[in-house]
């Protein structure tokens, strides 16, 4: 039905629907589904997310098999409870959901990859964010991951979403924007104001590179979530109050993929560049896999 984020916006545009019902058709048509059945597999999908997300959140939160990762989300609800935020309280709490989701990641637990398990933590971080602010029901629950989806669906067909091929301006570049655009929809805004919010949040992580510590999706993966989260907050904000993107969306999505394939392979998820290969990373390598077994990680 679509293949660019132009042939989206105007099929939701002409027909007066919003690119959920898009996306819902085309799982119905592609997959030979009913549309309840197209709903069930995303029920579970957004289950998956919940369960994460509380996981995270509970008592200290979780930690890692290596200790590189794990607690942030709670101290960061801590710090959101104490009122001493500066941030806004939406936006700490999109932060923190998304740093937890990605902490049962690393702690090996289940999560739902969107659209890889390591940019798994922005979608459902500003899901279950925006939910306390604007009351969604189920079914606009699952409408914000149909919008995520239709947006990813057009970025893993035309450029890549995975941090090996382009970076992590591909993974979580790629999940800040599709976050973006499905806030935009459940807050009320255009097919179009979604478009301009993706381009507006991919954007501004043109470029990122993918230097995993020790090649595990914990340090700075968990992190880059937060900020991911936070970018895709405000970007829907500004699309929302009528700012737009000087470049369209498709572009901004090829420019990515042209990024993605100058970066040397060193800043593709190799860990032999970036984060990864300064000293302290080279030195948590080596203790995470027994070098330096009488040294503690702090």
């Amino acid at each position: 039905m679509f293949k660019s984020v132009k042939e989206l916006v105007a099929i939701a545009t002409e027909r007066n629907i919003p690119i959920s019902e898009v996306m819902i058709e085309q799982e119905m048509t592609v997959r030979h589904l009913e549309r309840d059945e197209v709903y069930a597999m995303m029920e579970r999908n957004l289950q998956v997310m919940e369960e994460a997300v509380a996981r995270s959140l509970d008592g200290d939160g979780v930690q890692s098999v290596t200790g590189l990762t794990g607690g942030d989300a709670v101290l960061l609800q801590r710090y959101r409870a104490s009122g001493k935020g500066l941030s806004g309280d939406l936006l700490l709490d999109a932060v923190s959901k998304a740093i937890g989701t990605n902490e049962v990641n690393a702690a090996m637990g289940k999560i739902c990859a969107t659209p890889t398990a390591g940019s798994a933590g922005v979608v459902p971080g500003t899901l279950f964010a925006v939910k306390d602010r604007l009351n969604p029901t189920r079914e606009q629950m699952l409408r914000f991951l149909f919008t995520s989806g239709a947006f990813g669906f057009v970025v893993a067909n035309n450029a890549s979403i995975s941090g090996a091929a382009g970076g992590c301006q591909a993974e979580v570049g790629s999940a800040t924007a599709m976050a973006a655009a499905a806030i935009v929809e459940m807050a009320g805004g255009t097919p179009d104001q979604s478009a301009h919010a993706f381009a507006i949040a991919l954007k501004n992580m043109l470029g990122l590179v993918c230097d995993p510590v020790a090649g595990l999706v914990e340090v700075p993966c968990v992190k880059r979530n937060a900020m991911g989260g936070a970018n895709a907050v405000v970007a829907a904000d500004m699309a929302l109050a009528g700012i737009t993107s000087r470049i369209p969306c498709d572009e901004v999505i090829s420019a990515m993929h042209e990024i993605g394939q100058m970066m040397p392979s060193a800043l593709r998820e190799t860990a032999k560049g970036g984060l990864a290969n300064t000293p302290t990373g080279r030195w948590l390598e080596a203790k995470i896999f027994g070098e330096l077994s009488n040294e503690s990680i702090t």
